[in-house]
């Protein structure tokens, strides 16, 4: 697998991603995270393509199998400025995703894309909805810890919110 930022061209293989992860998501008892307001919308893939903040993942043909969209920077994310039932661990810029989702025709997709961005940053947060159980799996296995409850503009359900840094994962070994 290979991660590189999406073209126009890939927006049509994109959209069918999402397609697919809104029903994955609905079968697996999450189906309010993207599916009532069929979210992400074409007009904001379009928009992170132009901003070059939109990444795909492909096969070893070439083909897309994952996207995600992926920003840096020193509270990059707005929604992220208020988190309650806990705080985040690192106050340094980091990296942020939002919209990961995979076609599902290989395992560790995911992984791959989250463990690509850790190794662009070294400091990364992600949120998800309280009944997205496999996103919430995926990143304690890769080693995000829950930090509290963030709230999106999108819609009226909380999101979990997760951090991983090279520096408290530093201060963690060398306590330990």
């Amino acid at each position: 697998m290979n991660i590189r930022k999406s073209t126009l061209k890939d927006l049509d293989s994109m959209l069918a991603i999402y397609v697919r992860a809104r029903a994955f998501m609905k079968e697996h008892g999450n189906p309010n995270q993207w599916g009532p307001n069929q979210w992400p919308p074409e007009a904001l893939l379009r928009q992170d393509i132009q901003n070059g903040n939109s990444y795909v993942c492909v096969n070893e043909q070439d083909k897309v199998i994952g996207t995600f969209a992926f920003f840096f920077g020193k509270d990059v994310e707005p929604t992220f400025l208020k988190i309650t039932g806990g705080a985040w661990l690192d106050d340094s810029p980091y990296g942020v995703v939002h919209r990961i989702a995979s076609d599902g025709s290989q395992k560790g997709i995911g992984a791959f894309c989250l463990n690509w961005v850790y190794e662009q940053c070294g400091h990364v947060r992600i949120d998800t909805h309280g009944d997205n159980v496999v996103m919430q799996n995926l990143v304690r296995k890769l080693g995000f810890m829950h930090c509290g409850t963030i709230y999106v503009k999108q819609d009226p359900y909380p999101r979990l919110a997760y951090e991983k840094s090279a520096v408290t994962e530093k201060m963690s070994a060398s306590n330990g």
